[in-house]
Formats: C-alpha cells, sequence, structure tokens
C-alpha cells in the first residue's frame, strides 16, 4: 500500500492486523502498522509462546520482518499500534529511528515520539 495516509486509517491497519494475531494464552491480540518512507506498510501482530518469555510483540513482528526486507533504521516515518508498547518496544521504536508512534491507551489515541515514551533513553553510540 503507497499514498499518504493518516495516523487514524494507520491505525485501522493495525486494528484489522490484530486480528491476525496468535495469542491462545492472554487472548490480548495487538497489531502494529508502520509506515516506511517510500509509503510502505509492514505490518505484524503478536505471537505468543507456551513459554511466556519466547512470545514477541507486534511491533517486534513488524520491524524484524521490515528489516529482513531489506529496510533499516531511519527508514520508518509512523508507528500504529493498537495498544501502549512496552518498554522493550519502546527501545526498539527509538533505534528503528520512527518520528511518531499512535496507539490506543485507555480508550484514547496518544500520539508521542519515541523520545518522548522512553525519556532519558540511550543508543548505542552512547555507550562508552
Amino acid at each position: 500500500m503507497s499514498g499518504v495516509l493518516s495516523d487514524l486509517e494507520l491505525l485501522a491497519l493495525a486494528d484489522a492486523a490484530s486480528k491476525r494475531a496468535y495469542a491462545p494464552y492472554s487472548e490480548f491480540h495487538v497489531g502494529c502498522a508502520v509506515l516506511a518512507r517510500d509509503g510502505r506498510v509492514v505490518e505484524g501482530v503478536n505471537v505468543e509462546n507456551a513459554a511466556y518469555p519466547l512470545g514477541v510483540c507486534a511491533e517486534r513482528t513488524a520491524f524484524a520482518r521490515a528489516v529482513s526486507e531489506g529496510y533499516r533504521p531511519g527508514d520508518f516515518v509512523i508507528a500504529a499500534i493498537t495498544a501502549s508498547p512496552c518498554g522493550g518496544c519502546r527501545q526498539w521504536l527509538l533505534e528503528m529511528g520512527v518520528e511518531r508512534v499512535v496507539f490506543r491507551n485507555g480508550g484514547r489515541v496518544v500520539t508521542m515520539s519515541p523520545s518522548e515514551l522512553l525519556p532519558e533513553s540511550f543508543e548505542a553510540a552512547d555507550l562508552p
């Protein structure tokens, strides 16, 4: 899909993707739609595993898919997520260079930058 999408249109794509999530344990289906600078949308869903720590969040699925298809940090404009991102995913959003993040939280739609989501963050270049 290409063209200019609004935040709410991208969030609707995340909603549709969430229906494909594999969440038999929590029944908490999450979808993520990431808009790349070239206009393409890459979707991801959460995928659970009986060994809980081995599950993967929708955001990580979307970015892993995008990277495997040739995208790199800085290639992303917006990430729309059906729920507030977890701490680990906030680091992914920051590292992937997304300009803004749109998500649902408590029945409202929130828009923030990755640095607002993860204040006092660090990047690999900041490490000694």
